[in-house]
């Protein structure tokens, strides 16, 4: 049938898709007011009398504007936004970093702390006794600065201890990858772990014998007392807190090489008391002597009392301490050829 919307001879559209998204709501087509069955209208012919050839008229409901949605994961991430950029600023590390990261390290785990404050209790609480029991008389032939040597014997085993804790216990943990996947450059996570560990310990041990030095001249200046010279207190200060870091410095490498804790620190009791006791066997040859004099001539304890001269015919004390420079330079050698080498 026909309305009076639509003309007899034209045929239905096809509907078609919108070129566009809606400009407004969309649009119904008019409503007639209903009328009784097999009325017509006074422009409409009765449905009997309809052209056989004329079709039904097809109003297309409207339809919303959708966007078409692409298949499959897209092609690149946040390719409609543009490139992203980090707000954090990217620049290269240096030693600084490593040496920043390892200082928090070292600061922060107990170990340093128990270590080192025992260390400074031994050498203070040790050489502040043994400056208050002793007299003037008892300084007669040894300068005032010897209190301190007696407190740094058992000092030094702390500083050794530390030494390897401080490389050890990240292979215990396994914090070592962490470390090394931060800063891959292996050399310089030893270098800033010597240097920060190095500098620490040398200024406690230096303050901590200064300290006892000058309390002791203080406590034993009569005037028939003789009054220590420069290098007497540079020897028992600068000097001893120079061989007990160093001392450290060379478990730190022994450590490394190791990579286990209880071994680096058995391994470095031996170094240190070892020299001290077994000449006592070798000079029971003859043949043997000549080696065990000089074993001990630089074991730890001797180098220290050649440092706090304390006797007139030891040495100044240097030789030994450049003989442990020679044998830590070395043993970083290995450390750094090894760290290089092996997986962690």
């Amino acid at each position: 049938m026909t309305t009076p919307y639509q003309h007899q001879s034209q045929a239905p559209v096809p509907p078609q898709a919108p070129q566009g998204p809606p400009q407004g709501p969309p649009q119904t087509a008019p409503q007639m007011p209903p009328r009784a069955p097999h009325q017509a209208t006074p422009h409409q012919t009765p449905p009997h009398q309809a052209a056989p050839h004329q079709a039904a008229p097809h109003h297309p409901a409207p339809q919303a504007y959708q966007q078409p949605v692409p298949s499959g994961p897209p092609a690149q991430p946040y390719a409609g936004m543009g490139p992203y950029t980090s707000p954090i600023p990217v620049r290269r590390t240096h030693l600084g970093n490593a040496l920043a990261s390892e200082w928090t390290k070292i600061k922060s785990v107990r170990s340093t702390i128990w270590t080192l404050g025992v260390m400074v209790a031994l050498v203070i609480g040790i050489g502040l006794l043994v400056a208050a029991t002793t007299n003037d008389a008892d300084y007669g032939s040894v300068p005032t600065t010897l209190p301190g040597f007696f407190g740094t014997l058992l000092g030094q085993l702390c500083v050794v201890t530390l030494g390897v804790l401080v490389i050890t216990s990240e292979y215990g943990t396994g914090m070592i990858r962490t470390t090394l996947t931060a800063s891959p450059q292996r050399s310089r996570v030893l270098t800033a772990k010597a240097l920060v560990f190095f500098t620490l310990s040398f200024t406690t041990t230096t303050v901590s014998l200064a300290l006892v030095a000058y309390a002791s001249m203080g406590m034993h200046g009569g005037p028939d007392v003789p009054e220590p010279t420069g290098d007497e207190i540079l020897g028992a200060t600068v000097g001893a807190g120079l061989y007990v870091s160093l001392l450290g410095l060379l478990s730190l490498a022994v450590g490394a090489i190791l990579r286990h804790s209880a071994g680096a620190i058995t391994t470095m009791l031996g170094v240190v008391l070892l020299p001290a006791i077994l000449p006592a066997f070798l000079m029971m040859s003859d043949s043997l002597r000549d080696l065990g004099e000089k074993m001990l001539e630089y074991s730890s304890p001797q180098s220290l009392a050649s440092l706090f001269r304390l006797d007139e015919s030891l040495n100044s004390g240097w030789p030994q301490l450049s003989a442990l420079a020679v044998v830590t330079a070395g043993a970083m050698i290995a450390a750094y050829a090894l760290l290089e080498k092996r997986d962690v």
